[in-house]
């Protein structure tokens, strides 16, 4: 019996759902029932009727996922796989800020602990930043954390300032303006897809800014044969599987998230298994942070 076929016989034993990023390595990405960006595998979360959720990605999904379903089992296959991006801010240091502007509500990635989503009053992905911050008045101060470059789109698209945290992803810090001139130099004519996520001079040397699910979709009902894609690599397995016909290149090769790669399919298996790692999240934290998590699936 091969290890995918180990896995399908544990999942129905079990009554589980896998749920992967778009970030997780293709083998990982195959074998789970779900795969999507932050914002989709939140919904998905909230809607499971399984009664164990095995979540493949790193520590703050399977928390999000955790809370949103307190009476079933959250299993982490690599409880090691953190997010540097998530633990640029803690949560003292998020009330420290919020003392200095006692009238401002606080927007947080939801790259980012329990702790610090409890101390928000919103969550937001890269999918829906702007829907959740155009919901508040213009005149409204807004704190976002942790990710200073998703931050600084958000507010630029919609024309106002925000208190930005100066956190970011690693990964995306990489990419330069430098590298998106030469990607088009090699591929003419092919749009330059990045993330939001990126630096402001490859945001805007780029052709659109989107979530990783955007990009899904871009390239999905796009006429364009060849896309330069400018986030970590793990997505291209999905762009090539949804679109054969087409051809993505990394903008950076080496655009690689080494805590999304810590997941394989064995340690998938011992997860089912041995029913290991469990994901909890204690009170209060968990139900403060579900208002500001379910406060996001609200807006749409």
């Amino acid at each position: 019996m091969s290890i995918q076929d180990e896995i399908n016989v544990l999942k129905r034993e079990r009554n589980a759902i896998i749920l992967a990023h778009n970030y997780q390595p293709g083998e990982v990405q195959d074998i789970a029932d779900f795969t999507g960006d932050s914002l989709e595998l939140a919904r998905k979360a909230a809607t499971v009727r399984e009664e164990v959720v095995v979540f493949c990605g790193v520590h703050f999904m399977a928390e999000t996922a955790a809370i949103l379903n307190p009476r079933k089992t959250v299993l982490i296959p690599t409880p090691d796989a953190g997010c540097p991006m998530a633990d640029m801010i803690t949560g003292d240091q998020l009330r420290g800020l919020k003392a200095k502007h006692p009238s401002a509500k606080v927007l947080c990635y939801v790259n980012s602990t329990a702790e610090i989503k409890a101390e928000s009053d919103c969550c937001v992905t890269s999918s829906n930043a702007l829907d959740v911050a155009r919901a508040y008045p213009a005149d409204q101060e807004i704190i976002f954390v942790p990710d200073q470059h998703l931050g600084a789109f958000t507010a630029e698209r919609l024309g106002r300032e925000f208190i930005l945290w100066p956190g970011y992803c690693p990964t995306h810090a990489w990419m330069t303006e430098g590298q998106v001139r030469l990607a088009r130099a090699a591929h003419p004519g092919a749009p330059v897809l990045v993330h939001p996520e990126c630096p402001k001079p490859v945001r805007d040397a780029a052709d659109h800014v989107l979530s990783t699910g955007g990009i899904c979709n871009y390239a999905r009902e796009s006429g364009v044969p060849l896309f330069i894609i400018g986030t970590e690599t793990g997505i291209l397995h999905r762009l090539q599987k949804e679109n054969p016909g087409k051809t993505f290149v990394p903008l950076l090769e080496s655009a690689i998230c080494p805590n999304m790669k810590k997941t394989t399919l064995e340690k998938v298996l011992w997860s089912l298994r041995d029913n290991e790692t469990v994901v909890t999240v204690p009170e209060p934290v968990a139900s403060r942070a579900r208002r500001a998590i379910e406060a996001m699936l609200e807006v749409g």
